[in-house]
C-alpha cells in the first residue's frame, strides 16, 4: 500500500449536457479551474453508442487486452472517480460507472468514451496539498496512482 494525504479544497457541482463526452468534459472543466487532483461521483443517463472498458480479456497475463463495451441503447449509470495529474501535469480522469437497463447491468471505466443523454449531474470534490501523480507502470502498461 502507498498513500498520501490531501485536504479538500473546492466543490464544483456539474451538469453535463446531451452529446457531452464524459471524459473529454471533466477534463477540460478541470484545466479550466486549474483543478489538479479531485474525487468524483456522477450519476445520469448514457447514450447508446457509449464505449467502456469493460475489463481484460484474459484474466492475469503478460499481455492485458482490454474488452470494449458498447452500449446498444439508453442507460442509467452511476459512478466514481479521480483526477490525478499525468507526467506532463494534465489532469486524467479515472471513472468508472456501472450502467444499466431494465435487468442487465455492465460496469466500465469511461476512458473509451460516454457519451451523455440529456443530463448528467457531477459532483467534483477538489484535493489540494497532495503529492499523488500517475505515473507509467512498464509491467501493465498503466499509468498507475503513485501516491
Amino acid at each position: 500500500m502507498k498513500y498520501c494525504q490531501a485536504r479538500q479544497g473546492r466543490i464544483f457541482i456539474i451538469r453535463l449536457e446531451d452529446g457531452d463526452i464524459v471524459h473529454e468534459s471533466i477534463e477540460a472543466f478541470a484545466r479550466k479551474h486549474a483543478i489538479q487532483s479531485a474525487a468524483l461521483i456522477v450519476i445520469g443517463g448514457a447514450d447508446k453508442g457509449s464505449r467502456l472498458v469493460a475489463g481484460p480479456e484474459e484474466g492475469r497475463s503478460e499481455q492485458i487486452a482490454p474488452m470494449v463495451h458498447v452500449l446498444k441503447n439508453v442507460h442509467e449509470v452511476a459512478g466514481g472517480g479521480t483526477i490525478f495529474p499525468d507526467a506532463a501535469g494534465n489532469p486524467v480522469l479515472h471513472m468508472h460507472m456501472a450502467c444499466g437497463r431494465k435487468n442487465d447491468t455492465v460496469t466500465g471505466c469511461v476512458r473509451n468514451g460516454v457519451v451523455v443523454w440529456h443530463v448528467m449531474e457531477v459532483v467534483l470534490f477538489e484535493l489540494v496539498d497532495n503529492t499523488a501523480r500517475r505515473a507509467y507502470d512498464a509491467i501493465t502498461g498503466f499509468d498507475l496512482l503513485a501516491p
